[in-house]
């Protein structure tokens, strides 16, 4: 089964994510060394979940490319959760609008891309049918 373009575009969106996920995991591992934590146990913990976050990434990426109706599932999830924690940053005392801006486009630009994705794969599955017929 041939994946659209939009399908390959979509999955390459989710390893960026992924890669920029990874990123933060970097970041904590050198907050982690530099002794900027306050909480060893909190911090590893915090670690393994980006890590594991990351790797969540990569399987639904690598199941997006190959048409896998459950990478876009878990990748919508990963989107919605994105773009709850940008309307989390506009609430409270330390609210950012331009924090929540950066979190919440690239969550937006890739709730479009898996949206495209399904129905290009929806009409796939229809024209595969129809050729069936």
């Amino acid at each position: 089964m041939r994946t659209t373009r939009i399908e390959r575009i979509a999955a390459a969106w989710l390893a960026l994510e992924a890669t920029g996920v990874l990123g933060l995991a970097v970041w904590e591992i050198v907050a982690l060394v530099g002794d900027d934590s306050d909480s060893l146990g909190s911090s590893l913990a915090l670690l393994v979940l980006t890590v594991l976050g990351a790797a969540a990434l990569v399987g639904f990426a690598a199941a997006v490319w190959r048409g896998g109706s459950w990478g876009r599932s878990g990748g919508v999830v990963v989107q919605v959760l994105v773009l709850s924690i940008a309307l989390g940053t506009l609430t409270g005392q330390g609210a950012d609008t331009r924090l929540a801006a950066t979190i919440a486009v690239p969550g937006i630009v890739g709730l479009i891309l898996l949206i495209a994705a399904a129905r290009a794969a929806g009409q796939r599955a229809r024209d595969a049918a129809d050729d069936e017929v």
